[in-house]
């Protein structure tokens, strides 16, 4: 048919949209899906082990949530087992928290997620776990990690620790760590906690005193960001840099997962990438 004949047709075809570039990231591993749908929108080794550092804690919370009649204002007595468990662990990220305070649940949770507090991991997996003894109680808490992680079809995932500090077998993948992200943002508690930039805290002291602790900051410095609403940074030696991430904008939701990210920066700049992408392959 000549241009002509098309035209005296009436025949009209549009333009070819411009191709969508998919980015490239330096993480050795990510995955992207639209929050709505649970689409795949992106995947570099999606399915692949690696350590999952603290991360770890989008776990603790969601397991910590699922209680059944949880009381988010109970107060937790923070225990010198937790103090000596920080010692042993060389001083990892904490909450700063002090032996004889009493803090509540909701306190905790803001604790462990936003300074990526090991103390606070620690308490919440003593408290809800089931035993006798510390020990017992912080196994039993990692045992329903891992129930956990089945029922949510994380079939590349194994907790050994309540807060990342592998003890040889904690892994995750990408995919893997974005549906528990799916799962936990359900959660108006725990959305509520990962959104929050900063958070003062007034504990309770041994004799009954209020304590107002030194703000908790959020790690997560992408908060904000192009509509970023969370969810959970971590990093390690062997881990390198990950984070767990959900945005929305204009209506459009991503979520997603980079692990072992060679640097901080490095980490935010492919979180970015992901994110916009994510908005331009669903809108």
């Amino acid at each position: 048919m000549t241009t002509g004949a098309v035209l005296a047709a009436g025949v009209v075809t549009a333009a070819p949209a411009q191709a969508l570039t998919t980015p490239t990231i330096t993480a050795k591993g990510g995955f992207l899906m639209n929050s709505a749908t649970g689409a795949t929108l992106y995947t570099k080794y999606g399915d692949t082990r690696r350590l999952t550092a603290s991360t770890t804690k989008i776990m603790t919370a969601k397991v910590v949530l699922s209680q059944t009649n949880l009381n988010l204002d109970t107060r937790v007595t923070i225990k010198k087992a937790v103090s000596d468990y920080m010692v042993a662990k060389g001083y990892p990220s904490s909450a700063r928290l002090i032996v004889g305070d009493k803090v509540t649940v909701r306190q905790l949770l803001y604790g462990m997620m936003l300074p990526s507090g090991c103390d606070a991991a620690m308490a919440l997996a003593d408290k809800f776990g089931t035993g006798t003894t510390v020990s017992a109680r912080v196994n039993s808490f990692i045992g329903k990690m891992n129930t956990m992680a089945k029922n949510l079809g994380m079939t590349n995932t194994h907790f050994d620790s309540f807060d990342g500090i592998s003890n040889g077998s904690n892994y995750s993948t990408p995919r893997d760590l974005t549906k528990l992200a799916r799962s936990a943002m359900k959660s108006t508690t725990f959305r509520a906690v990962v959104k929050t930039k900063s958070y003062t805290a007034k504990t309770i002291t041994s004799s009954g005193y209020t304590r107002t602790m030194a703000p908790w900051t959020n790690t997560n410095t992408l908060l904000g960001w192009n509509g970023t609403l969370g969810i959970k940074t971590g990093s390690g030696t062997q881990a390198k840099y990950c984070l767990v991430f959900a945005a929305t904008y204009n209506g459009e939701s991503v979520m997603g997962t980079v692990m072992t990210s060679a640097s901080a920066a490095d980490r935010t700049t492919d979180v970015k990438k992901l994110i916009n992408y994510g908005y331009a392959k669903i809108s």
